[in-house]
């Protein structure tokens, strides 16, 4: 029997549509992924059976193999432990098969079972809302994933056996809220700095419209720079992103890694290196 379960490649921060097939067959007793996984998908192996085995699943003795379709596009990172476990269990008819149809599945296993939270949970549920389908992600990442859209179906579960109880109807688990990730409340103040009027209100004008800004380095002793933009969020005050504003920067930086939980409501500096010459800041004509 062969199952199949949605997830997603990330390139860049687009998320690309992958089936995972699992089939239990006899042959030699053991566990194959094939569809170019790097180092850490290939690794979920022993994760998947841990957690299955702390879960009360006990695996098959026959040949498991894994396809990661399209075979030809490289899978990188944990996030594929879950759909691969859930797939397994499909297979051995733990949960049923087409409840996770309509379902694209991210996140990654621990050897308990429970399941521990992954980068790219919103682009992963804004492009499975874009095809009509639902997300199951970790617990920890479903109030991210909730601004996705308020129509989409996200099960959070936390562990394996929590998947399990939701499709089985035993122990339904509601929608997440979406969350808003607090900022530090001793922010500095723009107020503070004496001087420098031209480039407090290039900053200002910046600030108050929304725009863009571009910090680049200047031979000017007296002009601290990095003062300047990291009180940048104090002249914005109480205003927030406006909600087309919200997803982007979001995306941008969970794929990175900066942040673990939340979405980002405020406008972020990612200041460049003091040392990067200007020639490396400016692309030449």
């Amino acid at each position: 029997m062969v199952s199949h379960v949605r997830t997603v490649a990330f390139q860049g921060i687009e998320a690309v549509p992958v089936d995972v097939q699992v089939m239990v067959a006899p042959g030699k007793v053991g566990m194959q992924i094939v569809g170019l996984p790097d180092k850490a998908v290939a690794e979920s192996r022993e994760r998947v059976q841990a957690a299955l085995h702390a879960s009360g699943l006990s695996m098959p003795a026959k040949r498991v193999t894994v396809n990661l379709a399209p075979a030809d596009l490289p899978k990188e990172g944990s996030h594929y432990d879950l759909p691969i476990a859930l797939g397994l269990m499909a297979a051995l008819g733990a949960i049923p098969g087409d409840s996770l149809a309509g379902y694209v599945v991210l996140g990654e296993l621990s050897l308990d079972g429970t399941i521990a939270p992954v980068a790219g949970a919103l682009p992963a549920a804004i492009g499975a809302n874009a095809t009509g389908h639902g997300l199951i992600c970790p617990h920890e990442c479903g109030s991210e994933a909730a601004w996705a859209g308020a129509d989409i179906d996200i099960v959070a579960p936390r562990s394996l056996i929590a998947v399990a109880n939701h499709f089985r109807g035993t122990q339904v688990l509601s929608r997440p809220e979406p969350a808003i990730r607090e900022l530090a409340r001793n922010l500095p103040d723009l107020a503070d700095i004496k001087g420098q009027e031209s480039a407090k209100r290039a900053l200002e004008v910046a600030a108050a419209g929304g725009h863009n800004l571009l910090r680049l380095c200047t031979l000017v002793p007296s002009l601290d720079v990095d003062q300047q933009s990291d009180k940048l969020q104090a002249s914005e005050g109480p205003k927030s992103l406006r909600c087309g504003q919200v997803l982007a920067p979001t995306v941008l930086n969970r794929i990175a890694r900066l942040f673990r939980s939340g979405t980002l409501t405020r406008m972020q500096l990612l200041s460049s290196a003091t040392a990067s010459k200007t020639s490396a800041q400016v692309a030449p004509k």
